[in-house]
């Protein structure tokens, strides 16, 4: 089978007893960089020498179906750098192809610096959305973040260190300067830092110069102040362009604070 294991974001005491073993046992890693495998083995003095292939986001799609056969007669353990692999590391495409092939597929969960960044940040869990790393681009990065302006759930993003003040201005920019967000640094490490602020002040600080690792966490946009009458409209205007009631109401109560409920009554009242 596919074994894919959380490894520490950076203490290495998050290491869990289920990864241990596992290198212990594994005959065969693919490992997104197998230098830094190797060090962690030596960290966590594991005796075990297993075979090291190299899976990072360059070879990934040459190699998918090659690993996932291997996995139908010996278990292939994955390891990202560090947290889970394929979320923003490697590992999504081999994991589709193993599916592809009916190989099994397992997880040994640990840490993940979304979930880790979520939770100290000081902005609501029950509902977020993960982002990954916005374009480059100016531009694109631009266009993307409009797309999430009013996005309601709150949003968790990676950054470079050398692009963060940059794109914290665009978020202040396209979100606006006062929209609660954190930026967590080092997680779990030594010189661990979260900085809680409006994005304006955020990127006025990151301006001086950041470093480590970066989870960047926005709160969602504020729900629009909207009548019931107007909300109704908008719930019938989704329906008439193909989407379902039910649907409909969900998307516009998230939007305006309103009960989705009310909302799907009030709509079959009007037919």
């Amino acid at each position: 089978m596919i074994i894919l294991a959380a490894t520490p974001i950076g203490n290495l005491g998050d290491a869990s007893a289920r990864l241990v073993a596992a290198l212990e046992q594994a005959t065969v890693v693919a490992a997104e960089d197998t230098r830094t495998t190797q060090r962690l083995l030596q960290a966590l003095g594991i005796a075990n020498r297993p075979k090291l292939l190299a899976l990072h986001e360059h070879n990934e799609r040459g190699r998918a179906a090659e690993l996932a056969l291997r996995a139908r007669d010996e278990d292939l353990l994955v390891l990202s750098d560090a947290g889970m692999p394929t979320v923003s590391d490697p590992g999504y495409v081999l994991v589709a192809e193993a599916i592809a092939q009916g190989v099994a597929v397992t997880a040994i969960p640990g840490p993940s610096a979304v979930v880790t960044a979520l939770a100290v940040a000081g902005l609501p869990t029950d509902r977020f959305t993960f982002e990954g790393f916005l374009p480059r681009k100016a531009g694109d990065r631009r266009r993307a973040l409009a797309d999430l302006a009013a996005e309601p759930r709150t949003m968790v993003f990676f950054e470079a260190p050398s692009r963060l003040a940059e794109t914290l201005g665009a978020m202040a920019d396209g979100f606006g300067a006062d929209r609660p967000a954190a930026v967590c640094r080092e997680l779990t490490k030594l010189h661990e830092e979260v900085v809680r602020a409006g994005l304006g002040e955020l990127a006025a600080w990151a301006a001086e110069g950041v470093r480590g690792e970066i989870v960047v966490v926005v709160g969602g946009a504020p729900a629009r102040e909207v009548s019931a009458d107007d909300a109704l409209a908008e719930v019938q205007r989704l329906v008439a362009s193909g989407t379902r009631l039910k649907d409909a109401a969900a998307e516009v109560a998230a939007q305006t604070g309103l009960s989705s409920r009310d909302l799907y009554q009030a709509a079959l009242a009007a037919r």
